[in-house]
């Protein structure tokens, strides 16, 4: 096996998986080849590196035609409505995994869960109201992950049950942040910046659709979707273009705190799929990238001001129910006692103590305080309190 991808041969790999050769609409074959294209040409992985991303991308190949089975087998899945979804963003290291997760306490939330946004069709020769072995799947690609690179349970707690953010359904489609985050990309990067997202956010809404439905087959009774990603400060736009009523929660905090530390999460990643990885070229690419959503962000929120409640960092860590409180004001929804109980527990249970410490310096990564003051100046003048 070449040290390559090949765009057809990952297709039949995939049909010889699973049985299945539709893989549905939404655009994704632009995306895709553009990926590979980048990957075999740019990426410096080593074998184990490409083997990962093979099995990744054929892994989401055969996701793509078992929703497109499920769906045949029952169209009402394309009836279900997705109703004011409440859309957590914020540079990474801002608090939204955990404003995130405290919130996904209150069961009135639907949120995606990480076994459910790695692998979200069901397995067609088991019940999975029943049994779901994903489950298991994405327990064992979790540990091999942390055995890969244990630095990563510092940085970003990861649970294979529990909420986590959509970028994975978004990586469905081949649109999305997540490839980066493995691997040095530019020019998909730049093809995902010149060309129209839209799709990806069309069949993130399905795949909604399709998790929705299969959660009310198990029985659970929510209201609305409770999402979370940092890749929707890029597209801000497209986010409200595909769901004109979702509530934006954005959380801030300094990008001098937030840039490299970002930085540090996507080195961890890019070890795991190559022997050598230039420290400075992470850190380029991390703040030009966010640096840019943010502006981007900055704009169209000009456009929807009822529709977005800024939240501050410290004040989240400090007074959790503080901006808890303000967040339900916000989306006209009651706290209740049995969800304010249900976030007091998660947080006894997810104590920060309980993870090793996070290290890195603003040099390792080519910054200095005055390049990330220059580079957010905008951002920075409006939302962080000097």
């Amino acid at each position: 096996m070449t040290d390559s991808l090949d765009f057809d041969a990952l297709h039949e790999e995939a049909t010889a998986r699973c049985g299945l050769s539709d893989f549905g609409g939404f655009e994704y074959q632009p995306a895709l080849r553009a990926l590979i294209d980048s990957i075999n040409t740019e990426s410096g992985m080593n074998a184990g590196g490409f083997w990962g991303q093979r099995e990744r991308i054929t892994n989401i190949l055969v996701s793509r035609a078992r929703i497109e089975d499920l769906i045949k087998q029952h169209p009402a899945i394309t009836d279900e409505v997705i109703n004011e979804p409440v859309v957590i963003v914020g540079l990474p290291r801002t608090g939204t995994t955990m404003l995130h997760r405290i919130l996904a306490s209150d069961s009135r939330f639907f949120t995606p869960i990480w076994f459910e946004t790695r692998f979200p069709a069901p397995k067609p020769d088991e019940d999975f109201r029943v049994i779901d072995s994903r489950i298991d799947d994405g327990k064992a690609e979790v540990a091999a992950m942390l055995e890969a690179n244990p630095d990563l349970a510092s940085i970003h707690p990861i649970d294979a049950e529990a909420p986590d953010e959509e970028i994975m359904l978004l990586e469905q489609s081949f649109y999305s942040t997540m490839p980066p985050a493995f691997c040095n990309v530019p020019s998909y990067v730049e093809w995902l910046e010149t060309h129209d997202n839209t799709p990806g956010y069309e069949y993130l809404r399905l795949l909604l659709q399709v998790l929705q439905w299969q959660k009310k087959e198990k029985g659970q009774q929510a209201q609305r979707w409770l999402l979370k990603t940092p890749h929707h400060l890029h597209h801000m736009d497209l986010l409200f273009k595909v769901f004109p009523e979702a509530l934006v929660v954005q959380s801030h905090r300094d990008p001098l705190e937030t840039i490299p530390s970002i930085a540090s999460f996507n080195t961890a990643l890019w070890k795991l799929c190559a022997d050598q990885v230039d420290e400075k070229v992470v850190g380029a690419f991390s703040a030009r990238k966010y640096a840019k959503g943010m502006h981007d962000t900055m704009i169209v929120r000009k456009q929807h001001p009822d529709a977005v409640l800024d939240v501050n960092y410290r004040e989240t860590i400090k007074t959790p129910f503080a901006t808890i409180e303000k967040t339900y004001d916000f989306i006209d929804m009651q706290l209740t006692d049995e969800a304010r109980n249900a976030m007091q527990q998660w947080q006894q249970d997810n104590q920060r103590e309980d993870r090793a410490a996070h290290q890195y310096t603003l040099e390792q990564f080519g910054y200095s305080e005055a390049s990330l003051k220059t580079l957010f100046h905008d951002y920075r003048k409006v939302f962080i309190t000097q």
